[in-house]
């Protein structure tokens, strides 16, 4: 699938390719501390956009980096360092209905007070992190 999108106040505007129509929550603290709550985000092979002078970038792990726009803040994706998949917030792209829950990640560390409904995978941080080569800890 093809989509567009932007931050909120237009600075930061992209095309992606190959975006996938599922997208997952991930119930990490980082996720959670980055965004207010769950990251809820898509993968998509081919990003390019149209100014980067906005866009900044935090190595927030040693795998994997977040960007956002300087001048809004808002959250545009999650990028491995190795293979430079995106993980594009589904909040920035202009046609958020093309996308439906994919599943959940982190399930262990999210918080008692919300759940999603729907029948959809569920994984642990454990689980997670095996399905990526990486080990817990």
């Amino acid at each position: 699938m093809k989509q567009t999108g932007h931050c909120l106040c237009g600075a930061v505007r992209f095309q992606a390719e190959g975006v996938e129509s599922h997208f997952h929550s991930c119930h990490c603290g980082t996720c959670r501390r980055w965004s207010g709550g769950p990251g809820m985000a898509t993968q998509a092979t081919d990003v390019h956009f149209d100014d980067t002078s906005h866009i900044r970038t935090y190595a927030s792990s040693e795998w994997a980096e977040r960007a956002f726009c300087d001048r809004c803040g808002t959250n545009l994706y999650y990028r491995m360092k190795e293979g430079g998949n995106y993980f594009m917030w589904i909040g920035a792209f202009d046609d958020a209905s093309a996308f439906t829950m994919g599943g959940e990640i982190y399930i262990d560390a999210k918080p008692d007070g919300y759940a999603f409904a729907g029948d959809h995978p569920r994984v642990t941080e454990a689980q997670f992190l095996e399905s990526i080569g990486m080990a817990p800890g």
